[in-house]
Order: C-alpha cells, then structure tokens, then sequence
C-alpha cells in the first residue's frame, strides 16, 4: 500500500465521520434536545 492509497483511506474515513455526524445532528430523535439547549441563552 503507498501513501497515495493511504491518503484516500483517511479521505473517506473522514467523509464518513463527517457524514455520520451530521446524520445525528439532522435525526428527529436530537431536534428536541437541540431546540432545549437553543433557549437557554434567553432563559436567564
């Protein structure tokens, strides 16, 4: 395996992780958890 194979290895192993977290972030199961920690600054 070069350095090349490597490098695309690490490429995809990124675009998944990046996909998987935005993935989470977008899941219908966060939405409320997310929208509880968007108030807090106006709840003070």
């Amino acid at each position: 395996m070069d350095i090349n194979t490597l490098r695309s290895v690490v490429t995809v192993a990124g675009l998944l992780c990046f996909i998987g977290i935005v993935a989470w972030a977008w899941s219908a199961r966060k939405q409320p958890d997310f929208e509880q920690a968007a108030r807090l600054p106006f709840e003070e």
